[in-house]
């Protein structure tokens, strides 16, 4: 097939950071490239001169032949490079409806109505959505959208360009296993019609399923090319310069004090009620497909928002926790889902940085009357950057400026700043690679001897490789519990478990 973007010698440098050297590589017609690479290995970076938000130090670009430069992200989607980004924030409009958003790119180039809404608004954003099977209604607001549906539109305002090259930078954080295979069977009609897609990923399940080629970018530079039959093993080499093994499953935790359970409860008025139990040194992963209700779970412990009905316990005492700083308060904490709606602050804050985002719901007890005391929290800072392995200048670097992977190290920090009874984790996963998961899975482990642990995720893989078992979860409620793959995956494939 034709070359359709070739790059040669891209470099580009920040101050005194090289984040990309020399980076060289070919695109065809129909061909899925994925691009691998540890957090801060430039795949960003990359992306970013591809889309025309940065410009190279050195290099040239070619599209069909033609030597370019882009000085903006209209003149790459003017040549047909289109790119859906990690993340979230980048999306749309939050306040603007779904069907608003996917026609958001018409309406700034004049080519769509001039005027919000109307029928032939959602007719045409109907046609969008369905150019991937997206099945919402197009009449809510952006941002009453779950992560998961707001990255599906994202990918189909993206389809809807008609493009020559599609990047796609982590598009299955937050899908389930249905929900990517949709996405996948989309990937495969594009390639067919002869697109070419620069598919960026560390999920090796996304990469066995779609990949024709893998190129590898370590520290800046490309350090190793594979071709079909992928291996991934000696892909995986060449990203972290070492081999990353399996991290072991534990030996069966001994039964500890019972630190939360759960009796009869709904999640909604119309579900089912189902119980569950948490033990003191359990790390239970929750798994189930998107919609199934795991974030309105954690939400409920987490004080966001009452059960619709049942009983909460923790440590043997009712808990109706109102707020989430009485959960805080009471050792429960909760790492969300959208680390920018839910940890991070805007850099304009005097508090943006590092140390203050791991701070601040502590700052009743690391200071007095609202005052912070910067030593503790700089000291609790230094200390956790090593221990995550956060790549970072210091505790006053900004979050915005980390790798979206050093982003959700930062988030999982933060809730280890002090010891918890009861720690809630929404997908502590997205945008971590693979040799990194290991390391935030030992050390969720390495804490977790004195309190229960909840991970909700997606993903079966990260379910099984986190969790001591695993609990299933559809239609909001609890389906099943199990510890064997076998078990799991028939509650997941049921249409409608029983109960247990």
């Amino acid at each position: 097939m034709p070359v359709v973007l070739a790059v040669e010698g891209l470099t580009k440098r920040f101050g005194s950071t090289r984040a990309l050297t020399d980076a060289s590589f070919e695109l065809h017609a129909g061909e899925v490239l994925a691009l691998m690479g540890a957090n801060g290995a430039g795949k960003s970076t990359l992306v970013k001169i591809l889309c025309g938000v940065h410009g190279a130090d050195a290099g040239s670009m070619t599209i069909g032949g033609t030597t370019v430069a882009f000085a903006s992200p209209r003149q790459a989607r003017e040549h047909g490079i289109i790119a859906v980004h990690q993340t979230i924030a980048d999306v749309g409009v939050p306040t603007l409806s779904v069907a608003d958003n996917l026609l958001l790119d018409r309406s700034c180039t004049g080519r769509g109505p001039l005027l919000a809404g109307g029928r032939r608004s959602l007719r045409a954003a109907g046609a969008i959505a369905a150019g991937i099977g997206l099945e919402l209604d197009l009449s809510r607001r952006l941002d009453a959208l779950s992560i998961a549906e707001r990255q599906l539109v994202a990918i189909a305002r993206a389809v809807a360009h008609d493009p020559a090259v599609l990047i796609l930078d982590e598009p299955t954080a937050s899908l389930s296993a249905p929900e990517s295979e949709r996405l996948f069977a989309v990937l495969d009609r594009l390639r067919d019609r002869g697109v070419a897609l620069l598919y960026i990923s560390h999920k090796t399940g996304d990469l066995r399923r779609i990949a024709d080629r893998i190129v590898v970018l370590r520290d800046g530079r490309v350090s190793g090319e594979f071709r079909r039959p992928l291996d991934l093993d000696a892909a995986i080499r060449a990203m972290v310069g070492h081999a990353v093994g399996q991290v072991a499953r534990r030996d069966p935790v001994p039964d500890g004090a019972p630190i939360l359970r759960l009796s009869q409860a709904r999640l909604a008025p119309t579900a089912a009620a189902f119980d569950l139990v948490v033990h003191a040194g359990e790390v239970v992963a929750v798994t189930g497909p998107v919609g199934a209700g795991k974030s309105t779970l954690a939400g409920a412990i987490f004080g966001l928002w009452p059960l619709a009905a049942g009983h909460m316990d923790l440590d043997g005492r009712p808990w109706r926790p109102r707020s989430a700083g009485e959960a805080i308060r009471n050792g429960v904490f909760m790492a969300g889902e959208d680390r920018w709606r839910t940890t991070f602050f805007p850099g304009t804050v005097p508090f943006a940085q590092i140390a203050g985002t791991i701070g601040f719901p502590f700052l009743d007890r690391w200071g007095r009357a609202g005052l912070v005391a910067r030593t503790a929290e700089t000291r609790a800072t230094r200390r956790l950057i090593a221990e995550f392995g956060i790549k970072a200048r210091g505790p006053e670097d900004l979050p915005a400026s980390l790798s979206g992977g050093n982003q959700q190290k930062v988030v999982l920090a933060r809730w280890h700043a002090e010891p918890a009874r009861l720690l809630l984790l929404d997908e502590p996963f997205q945008g971590v690679d693979i040799g990194a998961r290991d390391d935030i899975i030992r050390a969720i482990r390495a804490q977790s001897r004195d309190r229960a642990t909840i991970v909700f995720v997606n993903d079966l893989e990260e379910a099984l490789e986190v969790g001591d078992r695993v609990v299933v979860m559809a239609d909001h409620a609890v389906v099943g519990d199990a510890a064997d793959l076998a078990r799991i995956s028939a509650l997941l494939a049921s249409p409608h478990p029983a109960v247990s």
